[in-house]
């Protein structure tokens, strides 16, 4: 029997009210992006809500970017030109669907919720969807690639049914 999807949230951020509301909806979109995204039904994903500080540190340490940002992405399985090889003899690529980490900051995501009229809830399970598509080797550095990022965030919002009326924003 396979195991199910293990999708792992902790809360690094200043606790906020609805945090095991938040929770759900954060596991919701990542099984939603790995699903629909055509990950693994077993995967294993990890998600930190933490805050800017944080963000910006780890901006600066893996992509040499010192400024904040809403959301990074640390794949087990990075091949991309430049990364780290990742070669862990204990994993074997057929059983382990460990994909990685998603990392959001809670002060970005509520003032960017805010500012797409949208909210908190809405913009954080969007950040941990754009993140879990990284994971799976989706990316947006190039134009044809944003096409087809952008395209899949828009199926898995609509799919969680979290994409507004009237906006276009899947970002």
């Amino acid at each position: 029997m396979e195991k199910p999807m293990e999708i792992e949230v902790i809360w690094e951020a200043a606790p906020i009210p609805e945090w095991e509301i938040l929770e759900i909806a954060l596991r919701d979109g990542v099984a939603a992006a790995v699903r629909l995204g055509g990950g693994p039904e077993t995967a294993a994903v990890c998600v930190l809500v933490t805050g800017d500080a944080r963000l910006r540190e780890l901006n600066r340490q893996y992509r040499g970017l010192d400024q904040a940002t809403d959301v990074l992405s640390f794949a087990m399985r990075e091949t991309g030109p430049g990364e780290p090889a990742v070669a862990d003899a204990n994993m074997d690529a057929d059983t382990d669907a460990t994909l990685g980490d998603i990392v959001i900051s809670l002060e970005r995501a509520a003032a960017q919720g805010e500012e797409y009229g949208h909210g908190l809830r809405r913009e954080l399970v969007f950040l941990a969807v754009h993140g879990a598509l990284h994971l799976l080797g989706y990316d947006h550095g190039a134009e044809e690639d944003a096409v087809v990022m952008r395209a899949m965030e828009k199926t898995v919002m609509n799919h969680l049914g979290a994409l507004q009326e009237g906006s276009d924003r899947a970002r």
